[in-house]
């Protein structure tokens, strides 16, 4: 008769020497997808010390509570390394057992109904295969991110006063560890779970920015100008924004000398492998117009609006078709709500390596708008810049000042040709350049946006490019809230996942200034982050052997739970249970 098989033996702790090294392994079967065969293979939880202590590894670390309480450990190791990882309460951390806590609480009570709300708890729990505890380091994280300017060197003291979702102290080797084990996996994952929940025919604003870095072994940082002037190295950030739900979709970093136009056909092909459909409609700005871009454009059927620049060949040639005109083109539609002029064009686009001509050219079209006003303003600003420019070169010559760098000549005294003395860099004489300002007088009032794939009209296409400013707002909360002094990972292994949890954080603080932007709470609170302040100050008492109390919700805290659409927790009203099923009739005398 066969022995009958332990159903623990596969969870059986035992020692495993290699290499010098002392495990604490498993002996598991394994199938092998090629062969079929099963084979077996030690799987290390951690490791050994000389004093029979348990030291945990990533593998322990990343396991769902549920696989570790399966583990059998022999009863003679020290498992107090392992106690503080499952998040049990020390005598340090976060208070003693026979004393009780008093902690900050709603502001993460307010970001943690969001979470749930925006859906972001539950695409992290899909993604860590509903391992809570790491998803509660996340979301800890970002709002750790989003309710302070401090780097992560503070987290755990932040969470001696504050009740944060995770419960076990975050030092700066846990949050390594953490962001260490988060890959590029775990960021497809996250972004496909988010397209699910966009809405049919989303607009979408693609953009990007630079980041600054501390890291001096990144390899993305090598390149590229600081846009903030700061004496550090920086990433290219790329984010596309939802402008319905007004939500991050997705992101990715490229290196710092990446040019948007460059980067365009590596995100195109990301966002359909994370899952994005064609239905999804891109704004993009004047670093997207190169004739490369809108290929990709028309080769993949994208239906986009890109704004372009007036020196552009077919923009400036509708200008010039214009001819002359006194007030405004003879040609062109008023709008009476924006007086606004405007034309229709249909773009035809030679594409390399196909067709000579488009199959369909009607889908590309350009729009051309007019502003008298701003072509008023721009006329006069050119007048007062060639008047300046020639006052000031004219001082020059008869001072004989020496000049700066070329550069510099060609930006301050762009209406003029100056001639100089290569040698000494004194100016000798200067013209004005005459076809210059021309085409500056001919282009003064004009702009145009050119669309694919879409047949709205001249007036929808200028207020759907407008939402782009809530793209520029997204990328201002990024510097200002979230990561004021740049990215502080210094490996190549944790920027993965500091990225992922700046995303998280960004999905909070967006929806968070959604509803602040459009309800009443607009008009009591200066920003959205004041907003989530003056939650602040609702405590979480925490007693031993008794459930946890909420302190009661008072004035304006009222009308933010109203807004957002939360049930404030029945223990927490203002109002007591008793006037709410017996209300107070006028003339009754108030209890004593």
């Amino acid at each position: 008769m066969a022995r009958p098989v332990d159903p623990s033996a596969q969870y059986r702790i035992k020692p495993h020497v290699t290499h010098g090294y002392t495990y604490a392994s498993t002996h598991r079967s394994f199938v092998d997808p090629e062969t079929g065969r099963k084979t077996y293979r030690h799987f290390h939880w951690g490791t050994i010390d000389e004093k029979l202590k348990f030291i945990p590894g990533k593998n322990y670390y990343l396991a769902a509570p549920a696989e570790r309480a399966r583990l059998v450990f022999p009863s003679d190791w020290d498992m107090s390394e392992a106690d503080k990882l499952n998040g049990l309460k020390t005598e340090e951390w976060p208070s003693r057992d026979h004393e009780g806590q008093n902690r900050l609480y709603g502001d993460i009570w307010l970001l943690e109904r969001i979470a749930v709300k925006t859906g972001i708890r539950q695409d992290l729990e899909t993604v860590f295969q509903g391992n809570r505890e790491i998803v509660d380091d996340i979301l800890t994280l970002a709002m750790f991110s989003y309710l302070t300017n401090y780097t992560y060197n503070r987290v755990a003291r932040w969470q001696r006063i504050v009740k944060a979702p995770s419960c076990r102290e975050l030092t700066f080797d846990a949050i390594t560890r953490l962001t260490q084990s988060i890959t590029e996996r775990h960021r497809m994952e996250i972004l496909k779970l988010r397209a699910l929940r966009l809405e049919e025919d989303e607009f979408c604003a693609v953009d990007s920015t630079s980041g600054s870095a501390y890291g001096q072994s990144l390899t993305d940082i090598r390149w590229g100008k600081n846009k903030e002037l700061l004496p550090l190295e920086q990433t290219t950030e790329v984010v596309v924004y939802a402008l319905s739900s007004h939500m991050p979709v997705y992101y990715r970093t490229f290196p710092g000398n990446t040019p948007d136009s460059r980067s365009l056909e590596a995100r195109l092909k990301d966002l359909e492998l994370a899952g994005f459909n064609k239905n999804l409609v891109f704004i993009a700005d004047r670093g997207y117009e190169s004739a490369r871009d809108l290929e990709q454009f028309i080769i993949r059927g994208q239906p986009m609006i890109m704004c372009g620049q007036t020196s552009q060949t077919e923009v400036a040639k509708a200008i010039n078709e214009l001819g002359d005109f006194d007030s405004y083109p003879k040609t062109m539609t008023i709008d009476p709500v924006t007086k606004l002029y405007y034309k229709r064009y249909d773009l035809e686009r030679e594409i390399a390596g196909a067709r000579s001509t488009m199959e369909t050219p009607q889908k590309l079209k350009m729009i051309l708008y007019f502003d008298p006003t701003i072509r008023d303003h721009e006329l006069r600003e050119l007048d007062m810049a060639i008047s300046l420019q020639k006052t000031a070169l004219n001082e020059m010559i008869k001072n004989k000042s020496r000049l700066e760098d070329e550069a510099t000549i060609k930006l301050a005294y762009y209406c003029y040709k100056v001639v100089y003395n290569r040698l000494t860099r004194v100016i000798q004489s200067f013209e004005l350049n005459e076809k210059k300002v021309a085409k500056a007088r001919c282009q003064a009032g004009f702009f145009s946006i050119i669309t694919h794939g879409l047949d709205f009209d001249a007036m929808k296409i200028l207020h759907t490019y407008q939402l782009r400013d809530e793209h520029e707002e997204y990328f201002q909360r990024t510097r200002e809230q979230m990561a004021p002094f740049g990215q502080r990972n210094r490996s190549e292994a944790g920027e993965t996942g500091r990225h992922l949890i700046l995303f998280v954080s960004l999905v909070l603080s967006s929806y968070a200034r959604r509803i602040w932007k459009n309800t009443n709470t607009r008009n009591i609170f200066s920003s959205s982050l004041d907003m989530i302040d003056e939650m602040r100050s609702i405590r979480c008492i925490e007693r031993p052997n008794h459930d946890n109390a909420i302190t009661p919700f008072m004035g304006a805290q009222l009308d933010i739970c109203k807004a957002f659409g939360f049930e404030i927790p029945e223990e927490s009203s203002p109002t007591r249970e008793s006037d709410q099923k017996f209300p107070r009739k006028k003339g009754d005398l108030k209890k004593s």
